[in-house]
């Protein structure tokens, strides 16, 4: 009687979560990018006050901790407010712009004139006008993130279906219902893509009003923050504020993108599609 011999059935291949293709060779390239910074610090012995090891950022943040957090909210609640004044004022006048070809051809040109002007050198009049201090910083932080919402909602609302438009004439719709009910929702991914670059903008404007306008002492941000260390070559907490503004610009971000998932995931095809 001949003898049947099994084969071995084939063990599946475990493939790895979607997850961990995105977020492990950053992840590797971080670790080995930090590693060689620290190994190459230590064995050319360069000094601190020009180039702080890993380590020494580190320790200089949690010496500092207390200060370093009081900058970073400090900041945050200047971009915020910065950030949500040019979302407001933002949308508002380019539904106004759209509203009217007339309007627009009359206005738009100053918006890009008024965004071409560097903000350090306008800053001085600001600060005559609000005074140095908080109101000045969001001020500021509203500028510079202004013009992006601006821009991408205009072009979002122009960008409506001309076949709808004109089944809501058809159905005698009225401008407004048109604009509210068609153009505005239609320009929805365009006014994403300006959230998520105001957010980060509002950030930047946050720190550089910091710069000029801001008030120092205990409830200083990071900008001020920046400065003083600066001045007294504190370089590995100066590493530390710079850092900690970068985590507030990408959690910004972050928290942006989330909303835009969940405001076009459902309908729109760029977050279906990345969804998927």
């Amino acid at each position: 009687m001949r003898r049947i011999e099994e084969k071995p059935s084939a063990v599946p291949s475990v493939k790895p979560p979607v997850w961990t293709r995105g977020v492990v060779p950053p992840l590797i390239a971080f670790i080995v990018f930090i590693g060689g910074w620290e190994l190459i610090c230590r064995l050319a012995n360069v000094k601190p006050y020009l180039l702080p090891k890993p380590s020494d950022i580190i320790q200089a943040a949690s010496e500092n901790a207390s200060n370093l957090w009081v900058s970073v909210y400090t900041t945050i609640s200047e971009a915020v407010l910065g950030f949500l004044l040019s979302v407001i004022l933002g949308v508002g006048f380019a539904i106004v712009l759209a509203s009217s070809k007339l309007i627009e051809r009359s206005v738009y040109p100053y918006a890009i004139i008024l965004q071409t002007i560097p903000i350090v050198a306008i800053a001085p009049i600001i600060v005559i006008w609000f005074g140095a201090g908080m109101n000045a910083i969001i001020v500021i932080a509203f500028l510079i993130g202004f013009f992006p919402m601006l821009s991408n909602t205009l072009i979002g609302l122009n960008s409506t279906d001309h076949n709808m438009k004109n089944l809501f004439y058809l159905y005698n719709s009225s401008s407004l219902q048109t604009m509210f009910r068609l153009r505005l929702p239609a320009a929805l991914p365009y006014i994403m893509a300006g959230l998520k670059i105001s957010c980060t903008l509002a950030v930047v404007g946050a720190i550089v009003g910091e710069y000029i306008a801001g008030i120092g002492g205990g409830n200083g941000g990071l900008g001020y923050a920046i400065t003083v260390a600066a001045s007294r070559l504190q370089t590995a907490y100066l590493f530390a504020c710079g850092i900690s503004a970068s985590l507030v610009g990408i959690v910004f971000f972050l928290i942006v993108n989330a909303f835009s998932k969940w405001m076009l995931s459902s309908w729109h095809e760029s977050e279906m599609g990345s969804e998927g």
